[in-house]
């Protein structure tokens, strides 16, 4: 079957969509295409027109559905392949991105677009970080024996703090809810014409532990009209039943490619196609990084740090443990940044004139410790090891003298500590981390990977893939269609990585103890949040009087 067979993976990502062809055999990627979505992120306005407030992001489901019927055939003709040799179709997307629809599926931005809370809420929308806080405060009042499962909070981006925000913001939009679903679901139910929740969502986003979701009486205490929340939840019809909820295992048949979506795709009807899952998860296979103790690293516009393990165990700030949530047989802990391509993005477009390129020559230039500076890399919030998105970033040390790429610089370094904590953080609660494998986009970026690899004290190893997202979904939908009997047999065959790719100098990585150090210090002092929360909400109050 495999040796003239192919999948394909879709990748659905923050400002586009990317669809990869591969070969089932041995991984190599025959063609792609990617195709923009028209709506992008949608932070200040609607299509219609309305103003959104502070910390929303957006989408637009049929930017999805684009992606479908623009990037799937392009990415089969450049391959060169014909469709009916396509044996399966895998696809993966940013989480948590979560939206209201109907029990068939039908978005409620498709009725009421001009209503903010009836679009579907992007992972960086972190307008609800005041019902997570409650969340947080009842479950640690209560004792709630999930909690710690999270680090000890759970993330405004997730399904229940964005659920409680739309209930009390717009209850008339909840009440006709009759869904609120991953997207990396919805577009699975768009595919295969059935309604699945795959367990890696359902557990890092959903807060889904040991059998079941946080109690009803729970949700009643947050607020009474809360209490049927779960409901909205409990409705996939694939997979084996836990606690009265059927959950889909990733790898596992989600269904097969119905007509409507065929014409879509120009696939054949009844292709296979594979459970949904998450960016950063699937990319485990693409790297081939599916064994305890590998940690990869997703490093884009955020990072999400993965690492499958045959131990449990409590690390505070994590985004999440989860058994079956990256591999079947293991637990999968989730981490990560919040900003980290979006820093830099952001400077460059305010501050730096001469571009990625130009200050990133500039940067390399200089000896470490050399501007004088030390960074917070919280300018999208944090969201390992605090857990908390409102809180902002920092920069400590300028003078009249300090220049762009000095600053450019230092906001690099200070993601390369973020990193750092998040691994010594693992590995204090006595989670190993063995290999650290980097993919992404931040990979074309070597001076920034010299800098981790310095800061990290530890080798890089590389995905050998630019799209691993998109390789891992397809990899998934190899499994899918029966090609391999397991993730880690398909990984092992068409998964790529190099070790070694980046080895730590000693004496940067001596110089940088020193820095890190002061990071710590300027980490623990501003983590409380009591400066950084009183100047976002005088800022919020300023847009909104």
């Amino acid at each position: 079957m495999n040796a003239n067979t192919y999948v394909v993976g879709v990748d659905f990502g923050t400002l586009s969509g990317r669809a990869v062809v591969v070969r089932v055999s041995d991984g190599a990627e025959l063609g792609s295409a990617v195709h923009e979505y028209a709506h992008r992120v949608m932070e200040q306005t609607l299509p219609t027109g309305e103003r959104l407030g502070p910390d929303w992001a957006l989408q637009s489901p049929q930017d999805w559905i684009d992606v479908l019927r623009t990037a799937v055939p392009e990415a089969i003709a450049a391959a060169g392949v014909r469709p009916e040799e396509v044996v399966g179709i895998g696809t993966d997307f940013t989480a948590c991105t979560v939206m209201p629809t109907r029990a068939d599926g039908t978005p409620l931005s498709d009725e009421t677009p001009g209503e903010p809370h009836a679009w579907p809420k992007l992972w960086k929308h972190h307008a609800a970080q005041p019902h997570a806080d409650r969340i947080n405060e009842l479950a640690a009042r209560r004792g709630e024996s999930w909690l710690p499962r999270y680090g000890g909070k759970i993330s405004s981006e997730w399904e229940f703090a964005k659920g409680l925000q739309l209930l009390e913001e717009a209850p008339e939009v909840y009440a006709r809810a009759e869904r609120w679903i991953e997207a990396a679901d919805w577009i699975i139910w768009q595919l295969t014409g059935v309604e699945s929740r795959n367990i890696c969502t359902v557990g890092y986003k959903g807060v889904f532990q040991d059998g079941s979701y946080p109690s009803e009486e729970f949700l009643a205490e947050l607020n009474p009209g809360f209490a049927g929340f779960v409901g909205k939840l409990a409705t996939g019809q694939v997979g084996d039943e836990a606690g009265g909820v059927r959950l889909a295992a990733l790898g596992d048949l989600a269904g097969r490619l119905t007509a409507r979506a065929a014409a879509w795709t120009g696939l054949p009807e009844g292709v296979a196609v594979a459970v949904g899952n998450v960016d950063a998860h699937v990319t485990a296979a693409a790297a081939d990084a599916v064994r305890p103790g590998q940690m990869v690293a997703i490093m884009g516009t955020s990072t999400c740090h993965i690492m499958p393990s045959d131990q449990l165990a409590e690390v505070p700030g994590m985004c999440g443990v989860v058994r079956d949530g990256i591999v079947p047989g293991l637990w999968g802990y989730e981490a990560g940044q919040s900003a980290v391509g979006d820093i830099f993005a952001w400077y460059v477009d305010n501050f730096g004139a001469d571009g990625h390129e130009r200050l990133t020559a500039l940067a390399a230039k200089q000896p470490v410790g050399g501007h004088g500076l030390v960074a917070l890399d919280w300018f999208g919030g944090n969201r390992s090891v605090l857990v908390d998105h409102n809180l902002s970033g920092v920069i400590v040390g300028q003078t009249l003298q300090t220049r762009p790429e000095d600053v450019y610089r230092a906001l690099i370094e200070s993601t390369a500590y973020g990193a750092r904590m998040i691994v010594e953080t693992f590995e204090k609660s006595g989670v190993p981390v063995e290999e650290f494998v980097v993919a992404g986009g931040l990979l074309k970026n070597p001076f920034l990977m010299q800098v981790y690899a310095d800061v990290l004290r530890r080798p890089l190893s590389v995905i050998g893939s630019d799209q691993g997202p998109a390789l891992g979904s397809a990899i998934h939908a190899a499994v899918a269609a029966g090609a391999y009997s397991s993730i880690e047999e398909a990984a092992a065959a068409m998964g790529k990585r190099t070790e070694n790719a980046y080895v730590p100098d000693q004496a940067r990585a001596d110089a940088y103890d020193r820095l890190y150090a002061e990071y710590r210090r300027l980490h623990d002092f501003f983590g409380d949040g009591k400066m950084l929360h009183a100047l976002r909400a005088i800022r919020n109050e300023a847009h909104t009087s």
